[in-house]
């Protein structure tokens, strides 16, 4: 039962040395469309030392529906999450980052989606701005999402609506004692096996998910590997305590495998750290891939992941290095092959393709095999098998907002040529070609006030690159019959004056 006039959300937000950062967020939090009895905000201030505590005590002191919690400092956002957990009132919680902040309307359709699903859980859709967020969640909505019918092992941050009673009955709290990375997945992994209803809401971008310019975040400092590691055995505990031995347990795995440890033996990432912490780190991935994971946790990666697996499993760490700068060069290239403007649409094909250093991304036939060709010997060709990649490699186009940074998935058709002569041994490569029509009456539910540009999001082999096109979409209001701007004319407006100017 819900408590006679509990606020419908309460949204909970450790805070530490925040300073101005914060302003974003209360901004939002002050412009919800719920109104100010519906919903609280419970900051909790984590032994500041700067004006924090000064800012949300005057904060609260003008407006009833804002509360704030101080505690000594802990050091980690865990503590305050929990504290947050305790003192709310509302039906429902969503844990939010003192420097991220709220779409105007987020607050009540998370609370309306809730509601109508009786979910324990509901995703909104995220914008990152400096900060990943989980693409293929959101390309639908999703209204009985499970760990075995959605990705959504691939969203493991905390920034969610959660039923305050589902937490309380299930003892949900974040791991506290000192400086616990990846505090969120043991939780959220854990709700989810609980839930009996989570919802994803893809329709609207509920919340936006930001990197400090300053990178002063509590979480942005480099990780020790050791205890880093630790954690991550944490959430396999709970995926293992869960699941039987099989392909859903492989699945699960493999999202750590691939974000936390051959993502971190990457191209630019892994070259711009430190060499001895990239040792450790090779050396913490060779034993939890040794300890810990199926053959099948592995073999279910895109082939450069299973290279990069690999190659870290037998401790080849000059080889990582040397595939790490041959891949720091791979980008997707596009361009325009047609542009048709209508009333109130525009027709835009598209082709596109990976290349490194300038060169295209290519593929061998072995046995009726696409082989992923990489510059690094003694990987077997079965590692590198590429087939079901190239099968199932696509071309996204993408339309992102300037001013807000939503992004909608446009429907596309699309078509992969292979070129090259694979009959006579020619290492091949692929050019894909997709075609949409953009109708501004509809895009983003008719939202579409604003600059809306265009990319091209390439999947294939283990890679997803965006490239920007040349187009940039204007709306003076919602609905409106856009003004096209094509940066290739600019372009070549100020290629032949500053040709001009150089001939003179």
């Amino acid at each position: 039962m819900v408590e006679a006039g509990a606020p419908k959300v309460s949204v909970v937000v450790p805070a530490y040395n925040s300073g101005r950062h914060i302003e974003k967020l209360v901004s939002s939090l002050l412009r919800q469309s719920l109104t100010a009895g519906e919903f609280e905000a419970v900051f909790v201030d984590d032994g500041s030392t700067d004006d924090t505590a000064e800012r949300l005590d005057r904060l609260a002191a003008t407006h009833e529906h804002i509360r704030v919690l101080h505690i000594e400092n802990s050091g980690w956002p865990s503590r305050p999450r929990n504290v947050g957990i305790e003192h709310a009132r509302g039906e429902y919680v969503f844990f939010a980052d003192d420097d991220d902040w709220f779409a105007d309307q987020a607050l009540e359709r998370l609370h309306d989606c809730a509601k109508t699903y009786d979910a324990d859980v509901v995703i909104g859709k995220m914008a990152g701005h400096g900060r990943g967020v989980p693409r293929e969640l959101f390309r639908k909505n999703r209204f009985d999402a499970t760990l075995s019918n959605a990705p959504l092992i691939d969203s493991l941050t905390c920034h969610k609506l959660f039923r305050r009673s589902f937490l309380l009955e299930h003892g949900l709290r974040f791991p506290e004692g000192g400086k616990r990375r990846l505090e969120d997945h043991s939780f959220v992994v854990r709700a989810y096996f609980k839930s009996r209803r989570t919802c994803v809401l893809s329709d609207y971008t509920c919340y936006h998910h930001a990197q400090r310019g300053d990178s002063r975040n509590v979480t942005a400092a480099l990780m020790e590997p050791s205890s880093y590691f630790a954690s991550v055995r944490d959430a396999l505990d709970v995926v293992d305590a869960n699941t039987e031995p099989g392909p859903l347990r492989d699945r699960l795995h493999r999202r750590w495998l691939r974000n936390e440890m051959t993502n971190r033996l990457r191209g630019k990432r892994m070259l711009e750290a430190p060499e001895d912490w990239v040792e450790q780190v090779a050396l913490e991935v060779q034993k939890i891939i040794q300890d810990r994971f199926a053959p099948g946790v592995a073999a279910g990666l895109p082939p450069l992941q299973r290279a990069v697996a690999y190659l870290a499993g037998q401790g080849r760490v000059a080889d990582l290095r040397r595939l790490a700068r041959w891949e720091a060069g791979v980008a997707g290239h596009s361009r325009i092959d047609d542009l048709r403007p209508s009333e109130h649409a525009v027709a835009v094909t598209v082709a596109a393709e990976l290349r490194s250093g300038g060169q295209p991304i290519g593929f061998r036939s072995d046995d009726e095999r696409d082989v992923l060709v990489l510059p690094v010997d003694e990987i077997d060709a079965e590692i590198l098998d590429a087939t079901q990649q190239v099968r199932k490699a696509r071309l996204d186009l993408v339309a992102r907002r300037r001013e807000t940074g939503d992004e909608i998935f446009l429907p596309v058709t699309f078509e992969t040529e292979r070129v090259g002569d694979q009959a006579a041994g020619e290492i091949i490569h692929l050019v894909h070609r997709a075609t949409t029509t953009i109708d501004f009456r509809s895009l983003n539910g008719g939202r579409t006030r604003g600059s809306w540009l265009i990319k091209a999001r390439i999947t294939n082999a283990g890679w997803t690159e965006d490239s920007p096109l040349p187009l940039i979409f204007v709306c003076r209001a919602d609905g409106a019959r856009p003004r096209i701007r094509d940066e290739r004319k600019v372009w070549n407006r100020l290629r032949s004056a500053v040709g001009r100017r150089v001939r003179r």
